[in-house]
């Protein structure tokens, strides 16, 4: 590691070549090569400068403003050459830390940033890039409160895009202070972040702000009411409320007990689909980005469900603006620390392209990369996988109660009852599938005579008939047979960090570019539970305002499942199971009880690309037998602020 190093060849020809900042010399065939290390990052220019939001969200009588931290190449300034922008938007620059490191921003004594979180200043700087980190309105050294996703949170970011194109006005200080505008910025800005931060990079860009050019959104939710509730079910994932208490812990000190108290107040106890939860709701603003989109997401992220990247991608796909899609099998997990070498570089080649406007090739590159198996990824032109169609399944009762085929036929008459006890959940559902459960009921195919594959997201429709005047009912999908997959269920969720680190750009003291190694967990497994669903009956009319049930009479009501993209193969089998309260996601019903559901009127919606599923003959690795077949457990509650 050689801090602030500088490529004396690259420079010469650059300034010979080209204009652009940190760009290399043309290539044969037209294209420019990628930006290069080109500016020296130990004498960069380091400062934070108080963005104008134009809101006072702690009512103490003055706009707040938004802390920017930011680091950019001390030579571009000196020759007039204007840089573009990285920026990562996040509320946990104080509280909790950034990345598998739980990197927090240092200063030093005179309040100067030195310690920026992640890889971002250290690698893009040297390259010609600005890097600007955020503190949210009410968090670290921002004023204002935080609002989990709402104006304030989104208004906090997008001001700092304003700023960067001379739309709002910066300060030297968090009051007073003297004017400070970004006449080194070309406004062009790239935001990225995992989770919480990528969030907020999805919101700014349904504003359709001018001057944000590209967003990666990481592990991120596009609608926050699918973070905390789903289909009329209250999640695990605690509260906006109790998550705002969290990321402001290590502000100014400025009073917000009046916005937690809205907080509070705004969003109902119930799963209702209220005012709120439509403010934060982003993909019903898709059509106003403008902004390409590079998204990232985890096939088995049980902290954002992945019915997050999938209604945000299909919602995007109007818009016409350039998509890419990275599904990884982890859980909630950062593609640096799953990918890294390659996502460094699939991340450079994005940026260089729509912030410095290198012709790079990156719109040949494949759209779509799914790992299939671990660290075993294939291409895809599209996501869900072209030639995908919807396919209806039908549970059919077998002579084991509560157990039965899953085919692509007709409907067959019949029933099959369950009791929610609020206690039970997917692991104990799917442990025994050839017996009898109290809490369950499951329907399988035969073993597959080929490859099936599930690209999209699914809906499962139910009529139901609640002995109670509440209810919960939950579905999930299973591919039952011996398979080695990630194991994110695991502390990494899918990934084990050793010792041993490499770096990726300039180090300085303070601010370090090395990083562990993190090494892929896995699982060999007898099933895998891939796609989940949650409801509450209530809701079946509409998501806005819950019915009262009537006992012994039935409902119908559509939910959906989890996007993915999963391959089931030959010789396993595919399963759906229909329970009650899936305990550990969502929370139980005030009078769980006995379920009846009309095999006749329910079924299964699958986006499959291919053959639907045929079963074949009756030899399988996927023996439903076996009692308790090796899965993974996911057995703690979803926690943003681990993000």
């Amino acid at each position: 590691m050689r801090s602030g190093w500088v490529n004396l060849v690259t420079v010469a020809l650059v300034a010979a070549a080209t204009a652009v900042p940190g760009t290399a010399a043309a290539v044969p065939g037209g294209a420019r090569a990628a930006s290069e290390p080109v500016y020296d990052f130990a004498s960069a220019i380091r400062e934070t400068v108080w963005v104008d939001t134009g809101r006072d969200g702690d009512a103490d009588g003055r706009n707040d403003r938004v802390a920017a931290d930011l680091v950019r190449p001390r030579e571009a300034a000196a020759k007039g050459v204007k840089v573009p922008v990285i920026m990562d938007a996040s509320p946990y620059y104080s509280c909790c830390g950034r990345g598998g490191e739980k990197e927090v921003k240092t200063y030093d004594s005179a309040g100067r940033p030195v310690g920026f979180p992640l890889h971002y200043d250290n690698f893009f700087v040297p390259r010609g890039y600005a890097v600007v980190l955020v503190d949210l309105a009410g968090t670290n050294r921002s004023r204002g409160c935080v609002d989990i996703g709402g104006v304030s949170d989104i208004g906090s970011a997008k001001s700092v895009v304003d700023w960067l194109n001379g739309r709002a006005t910066g300060y030297s200080s968090a009051t007073g202070g003297t004017a400070v505008a970004a006449g080194w910025s070309t406004g062009d800005v790239g935001m990225i972040g995992k989770s919480y931060d990528g969030t907020i990079a999805n919101g700014v860009a349904a504003t359709g702000v001018a001057g944000l050019k590209t967003i990666v959104p990481i592990a991120a939710i596009s609608s926050w009411y699918d973070y905390y509730r789903t289909d009329g079910a209250v999640g695990n994932s605690g509260s906006p409320a109790g998550l705002a208490q969290t990321v402001s812990a290590r502000n100014q000190g400025q009073n917000c007990s009046a916005a937690g108290q809205r907080l509070r107040q705004v969003f109902p106890a119930n799963g209702d689909y209220s005012t709120a939860w439509v403010e934060r709701d982003y993909v019903a603003a898709a059509k106003n980005v403008k902004a390409s989109v590079f998204a990232v997401h985890g096939v088995n992220d049980l902290n954002v469900k992945s019915v997050n990247f999938g209604q945000w991608w299909s919602a995007l796909a109007s818009t016409g603006v350039d998509r890419k899609l990275w599904l990884s099998q982890t859980g909630h997990v950062d593609p640096f620390d799953f990918r890294r070498a390659e996502w460094v570089a699939a991340l450079h080649q994005w940026f260089d392209h729509y912030l410095l406007g290198i012709d790079n090739g990156v719109g040949n590159s494949p759209r779509v990369s799914v790992e299939r198996q671990p660290d075993v990824w294939v291409d895809q032109a599209a996501w869900p996988a072209p030639g995908t169609r919807d396919v209806a399944l039908r549970p059919v009762a077998g002579p084991t109660a509560g157990v039965g085929t899953l085919t692509s036929g007709p409907a067959v008459a019949g029933t099959a009852s369950f009791t929610d006890t609020g206690r039970v959940g997917e692991t104990t559902w799917a442990a025994q599938p050839a017996a009898t459960s109290t809490s369950r009921v499951l329907y399988s195919t035969g073993p597959l005579a080929q490859d099936v594959q599930v690209s999209g997201t699914g809906t499962v429709t139910v009529t139901v008939t609640p002995a109670t005047s509440t209810a919960r009912v939950s579905a999930v999908l299973v591919d039952y047979g011996p398979q080695t997959i990630r194991n994110y269920g695991g502390a990494g969720e899918g990934v084990k960090f050793g010792t041993a680190e490499n770096c990726w750009g300039s180090s300085t003291t303070g601010d370090d570019a090395c990083y562990r190694i993190a090494a892929t967990d896995t699982a060999n497994v007898g099933l895998h539970i891939f796609s989940r669903g949650w409801a509450d009956l209530a809701n079946h009319r509409s998501l806005s305002e819950e019915a009262q049930l009537v006992p012994g009479r039935p409902v119908t009501m559509t939910f959906r499942l989890a996007s993915t993209d999963k391959v089931v193969p030959k010789g396993h089998r595919l399963a759906v199971i229909i329970g009650g309260t899936d305990a550990g996601f969502v929370s139980a019903p005030a009078q769980p009880g006995r379920l009846t559901v009309d095999l006749a009127k329910t079924f299964v919606t699958l986006p499959i690309a291919g053959t639907a599923p045929v079963s074949g003959p009756a030899e399988s690795s996927a023996d439903l037998s076996a009692a308790n077949p090796a899965q993974v457990v996911w057995d703690r509650p979803a926690r943003l602020d681990r993000g």
